[in-house]
C-alpha cells in the first residue's frame, strides 16, 4: 500500500479484485449482491445429422432463446484430456468375452499413440444462469459470469430465497429447453463450483488449463441474438 500523502492511489486488497464473494451449496454469491448458477452441458454430434434434423435443432434452440428474458452465458473450456483416467476407465468395465478384451487391449494401445503424437484435448460446456439483487442490474462479464466489485461499499443486501427460487426456476427452464434439442445438462454443486473457480484461477495467473476464447449469448429485450464475446 502507498504512503499517505504520496498522491498515489492504494493497492485494492486481493479480496476486492475477486467478483466472487462465497459458495453456498450450488449458488455463487457475487460481491455485487447477484448470483449465478452453473449448469453443464453436453453436445451434439451436428454434422452427422440429416439436414431436416439440422434444421429442427436450430429451429428449437431459437425458439428457447427467444423465450428468455434473462441473459445466458455459454463457455467453453478447453483443456488436455486426461488419457489415464479414460484408460482406467476401460480396464475397469465389465469383462466381455476374449474378443472383447482383445479389442480393449487395441484400443488402448491406439489411444496411446495418438497421445504421444498430438496434444488430445478435453472440451467442457457450461451455461451460467443468473439471478440478480432485487432491484439491480445484471452485468455482462466473462467466466464465470461474475461481475466484479467497485469501489470499497459493502455490497448489497440479499434475499437468499429468493435468489435460490430465481435460480431454481431458471435452471429448470434452461435445461428443459435445450433437453428439448437433444442437449443433456446438470447443475453443479458446491465442490465442482470451487473446482472450475480454482481452475479459472490458475488459468488467470498463466496456468495450463487456460479456456480458449467462449462465446457468450446474450438474449435482451427484443430482437435477441447470439454474440460471440
Amino acid at each position: 500500500m502507498w504512503p499517505r500523502g504520496s498522491g498515489r492511489a492504494p493497492y485494492a486488497s486481493v479480496q476486492e479484485q475477486l467478483p466472487l464473494e462465497a459458495i453456498e451449496g450450488d449458488v455463487l454469491l457475487l460481491g455485487s449482491g447477484d448470483a449465478r448458477a452453473v449448469l453443464e452441458a453436453g453436445s451434439l454430434h451436428f454434422a452427422l445429422r440429416s439436414e431436416p434434423e439440422q434444421e429442427a435443432i436450430l429451429h428449437g434452440y431459437r425458439r428457447f432463446l427467444n423465450a428468455l428474458d434473462y441473459p445466458l452465458q455459454v463457455l467453453v473450456r478447453v483443456a488436455p484430456a486426461d488419457i489415464e483416467r479414460y484408460l482406467a476407465g476401460i480396464a475397469g468395465a465389465p469383462a466381455g468375452g476374449e474378443a472383447m478384451r482383445r479389442l480393449a487391449r487395441d484400443h488402448r494401445a491406439f489411444v496411446r499413440r495418438i497421445a504421444r503424437e498430438r496434444t488430445l484435448l478435453d472440451r467442457r460446456f457450461f451455461v451460467v444462469v443468473p439471478a440478480e439483487r432485487e432491484g439491480g442490474l445484471l452485468a455482462s462479464s466473462a467466466w464465470p459470469g461474475l461481475a466484479r466489485r467497485s469501489g470499497r461499499a459493502p455490497a448489497p443486501r440479499r434475499d437468499p430465497d429468493r435468489i435460490r427460487r430465481t435460480l431454481a426456476f431458471r435452471c429448470g427452464e434452461v435445461m428443459r429447453g435445450l433437453g428439448a434439442v437433444g442437449v443433456e445438462t446438470r447443475r453443479l454443486g458446491g465442490e465442482e463450483l470451487g473446482a472450475r473457480w480454482r481452475e479459472t484461477l490458475a488459468a488467470g495467473a498463466g496456468g495450463h488449463a487456460a479456456p480458449e476464447p467462449s462465446p457468450a449469448v446474450t438474449v435482451s429485450g427484443a430482437g435477441r441474438e447470439a454474440s460471440r464475446a
